[in-house]
């Protein structure tokens, strides 16, 4: 919304009231989660049919997309895409339709990239970021982050030893987090986190499958939608740090500074250990 919340960096994604500044974005992800998870339910019948099933549901996207872009905020509509899609896929729809909207997003973000002159200079730089064109600017970020992680080598420098943190690396707390991890605990630090978020996507997918073989079609695409969310933010944070993908503002899931965030992932988190646990009581013959 134009004029409304404060700018950060160049994008406005935050709202203040009074001290504390809230992020919608993370609201929104909340809010697709679930209501994606009720459509699908509600469309169960129809679900073969692109006009009913599908089209409804691009089109609520499509809003919360352009909002989303206007501040902007690229990382998190893609998140809320991958929620949406995932939700759609795993609640049945024809996959024919499935890959026919999911080649129209990539396109959509590869026009959205190439439309713009600083996200093309995110991708040149990522390809090489410490080139004398790149190293002090739009692969800064980038170049500090491969450094700390090839100071921490395979057993880090020690809890509390990173140089990068200090006066080299922005966003230490928030985007880069992993690369100071990286660098306290080396390489046995970045494999205990990696195994950690697979494992914790792992555990909540599950958890959404076996609500769906109780007949919990609802709670069970809630959980797996959160899974969703978790895992691919995670995914594409590890793999900015790593120097894999290219540079996005996206922040770790549970371990990176920011209230909005972190109250989000905990809400979700919260969500998928109610829904485990109604599956245990119905197990046990009781009702949820």
């Amino acid at each position: 919304i134009p004029h409304v919340g404060s700018v950060v960096n160049g994008a406005r994604r935050w709202i203040g009231f009074g001290p504390i500044n809230f992020q919608p974005s993370e609201l929104a992800k909340i809010a697709i989660l679930l209501y994606a998870s009720d459509y699908m339910v509600r469309k169960m019948e129809v679900k073969e049919r692109f006009f009913r099933a599908v089209l409804p549901m691009a089109a609520a996207i499509a809003v919360v997309g352009s909002l989303l872009l206007a501040q902007p905020d690229m990382g998190a509509f893609m998140v809320i895409a991958v929620i949406a899609m995932g939700i759609l896929f795993l609640g049945g729809v024809n996959a024919r339709m499935f890959f026919v909207i999911a080649t129209i997003l990539v396109a959509a973000f590869a026009a959205m990239i190439w439309t713009s002159p600083w996200r093309r200079a995110r991708i040149f730089a990522y390809l090489d970021p410490f080139s004398e064109d790149h190293a002090l600017g739009k692969g800064y970020q980038l170049s500090h982050a491969l450094i700390a992680i090839g100071r921490g080598e395979v057993f880090g420098v020690g809890l509390g030893g990173s140089i990068e943190k200090l006066h080299w690396l922005p966003e230490a707390h928030t985007d880069f987090l992993l690369s100071v991890i990286g660098e306290e605990f080396g390489l046995v630090g970045l494999t205990c986190v990696i195994f950690l978020f697979f494992w914790l996507t792992r555990r909540i997918m599950g958890i959404g499958r076996q609500a769906i073989a109780l007949d919990r079609v609802f709670s069970g695409l809630v959980a797996q939608g959160v899974g969703l969310w978790l895992g691919f933010q995670a995914f594409i944070n590890i793999g900015v740090n790593l120097g894999a993908l290219p540079t996005k503002g996206l922040t770790l899931p549970f371990m990176s500074y920011g209230g909005s965030a972190i109250m989000a992932n905990l809400v979700a988190i919260a969500i998928v250990m109610r829904v485990d646990a109604e599956n245990r009581q119905l197990m046990r013959g009781g009702r949820a």
